[in-house]
């Protein structure tokens, strides 16, 4: 039940405004980020006696996260938001559970077959949003609705649904759709269109240089789409669009979030900022001014602030002198409570999570995304010559190299001794050598062994480059140079797969991906040896 909110004070009206970020951990022991992650004692302090409206949470497997949620829930007096930036799925984040490919590999269905893609775009919505209810997460920060036509974007990049307006807004509808089937939030982001940046707002402030013109051919179309669709939340960017504001970022933008996103789209559910943690905002903005110039700009929701006690009081304290009035929090919180009351709170568990992924609808739907995804460079002869040249070299001395570049092994989710893109070229006589290309030197790699090479490239944030590095193409171009490239795959970024083409001779066989995640890794291995 939620209280009557004129029977809650200010700081605990203010305090439902407020989103913290924690682990999907359970024990303090086990926090992966604490700069970001609190201590049990200080997240139960939040929610319990702060009273903040909502956690989003990050790592744990699927079913640690549902006796998780419960926890939460328990603490609190009021219904938490329970938020998770699922965009690929709730496997995204919380192991055990579904792991679809990036949004982008579904516009490369679509463009070949619109009712295919979108058929597996609302899918995805849909099994996203189960799965989410059945572990007690009850707001999908997804979908992304930024038309990244932008190759160079860090950030976005394979995120996104797509580089055009079209395919973008018609394949994020039907993520929305989907979800809708079951009682969860949405939002789309990052309004107003965080697709053409060549620069990742985790580390610093992008600057979008349109015209208003521009912005309405191309950039805010797919946010009119999704509000149509009845999205329940819009998730600011942390972008300076001087068209719109010369001197705000969006997310502290009244001209923006309220004259562009309230006023002129008509948007009456929830505003929320992106992580108010984020280089772009706190480089410039203090942990107590943001939150402040955030709720002026018109947002119902402050995400991830830097110290969720300082926000509330600083917001107290705006309000108590005169700055924000009592009624725009009033009108927040009741949008927060006409949020909280389309969704389902109750308990979680791990026997309804099984329940709600016991057919094989799931698996079949990311089995049938990653193959209409696939591309494949070089013949069917090549693939025949690689199978004869594994063959012939397995009955000499010369060994074969199966060599992994990642970005940051540390980091690496998909990546384990049981992954795919280890075993299934091991069980063939491979030997593996995984190399992380930010901290190894490439140049002292042994050479004369046939290898295959498979990358994982793809924007990140907090990364900074959506780009091939340095090291990464100098051992490419080294193994094509002394002829030890057997084979090629590369999981990411289509945009990086552009840049090798026209390196690669047409008998050197390569496989493409969207998906890094060890189902992707197994088809596109399986379909690189014909196995």
């Amino acid at each position: 039940m939620l209280p009557d909110i004129d029977k809650l004070s200010l700081a605990e009206q203010v305090a439902q405004m407020v989103v913290v970020r924690a682990s999907g951990f359970l024990f303090d022991h086990q926090i992966q980020y604490p700069v970001w992650e609190p201590p049990a004692a200080t997240l139960q302090h939040w929610v319990q006696d702060l009273g903040v409206g909502g956690v989003i949470l990050l790592g744990a497997s699927a079913g640690e996260l549902a006796i998780r949620t419960q926890q939460l829930q328990k603490w609190a007096k009021t219904p938490l938001l329970i938020a998770a930036d699922i965009e690929e799925g709730v496997g995204q984040r919380f192991s055990g559970a579904t792991w679809f490919p990036p949004p982008m590999a579904l516009a490369s269905i679509f463009r070949k077959d619109q009712k295919l893609g979108l058929h597996y775009a609302e899918k995805m919505g849909a099994i996203t949003a189960q799965e989410a209810l059945a572990i007690g997460i009850n707001w999908v920060l997804a979908p992304v609705v930024d038309v990244n036509n932008n190759p160079d974007n860090p950030v976005i990049n394979v995120r996104a649904f797509g580089e055009t307006l079209d395919e973008v807004s018609q394949l994020t509808c039907a993520f929305i759709r989907g979800a809708k089937t079951y009682p969860v939030l949405t939002a789309a982001k990052h309004f107003p269109g965080h697709g053409d940046t060549a620069v990742d707002s985790h580390l610093d402030l992008p600057v979008i240089p349109h015209s208003l013109n521009r912005l309405a051919e191309v950039e805010l179309p797919p946010f009119t789409a999704a509000i149509d669709s009845g999205v329940d939340a819009v998730m600011s960017a942390h972008l300076l669009i001087p068209s719109l504001d010369a001197e705000r970022p969006a997310t502290l933008s009244h001209k923006i979030l309220t004259g562009q996103l309230r006023q002129k789209l008509g948007f009456d559910g929830l505003i929320t900022t992106d992580a108010l943690i984020m280089g772009a905002i706190t480089n410039r903005y203090g942990a107590s001014v943001a939150p402040v110039m955030a709720v002026e700009a018109g947002a119902d929701i402050l995400m991830m602030p830097v110290d969720p006690e300082e926000t509330i009081n600083a917001v107290c304290t705006a309000v108590e002198s005169g700055r924000i009035s009592h009624e725009r929090i009033r009108e927040s919180v009741e949008r927060i409570w006409q949020a909280k009351s389309k969704i389902s709170f109750e308990s979680a568990s791990t026997t309804s999570f099984i329940e709600s992924t016991a057919g094989n609808d799931a698996i079949s739907t990311v089995s049938n995304i990653l193959q209409q995804s696939q591309i494949i460079h070089g013949s069917p002869f090549a693939l025949e010559q690689l199978i004869n040249a594994i063959k012939l070299h397995n009955t000499s001395d010369m060994n074969l190299y199966n060599r992994i570049i990642v970005d940051e092994t540390l980091s690496c989710n998909f990546l384990n001794k049981i992954a795919p893109a280890i075993t299934l070229p091991n069980q063939l006589g491979y030997q593996t050598q995984i190399i992380d290309y930010q901290t190894q030197n490439l140049s002292n790699l042994e050479v004369n062994h046939p290898t295959l090479l498979q990358m994982f490239i793809r924007g990140n944030p907090f990364r900074g480059s959506a780009g091939l590095t340095q090291a990464a193409e100098s051992l490419f171009k080294k193994l094509l140079t002394t002829k030890d490239l057997q084979a090629f795959v590369l999981y990411g970024s289509p945009y990086i797969l552009q840049q090798f083409i026209p390196f690669l001779p047409t008998d050197i066989p390569g496989v493409f991906s969207y998906g890094q995640m060890p189902a992707a890794q197994d088809k596109a291995l399986r379909t690189l040896f014909g196995m």
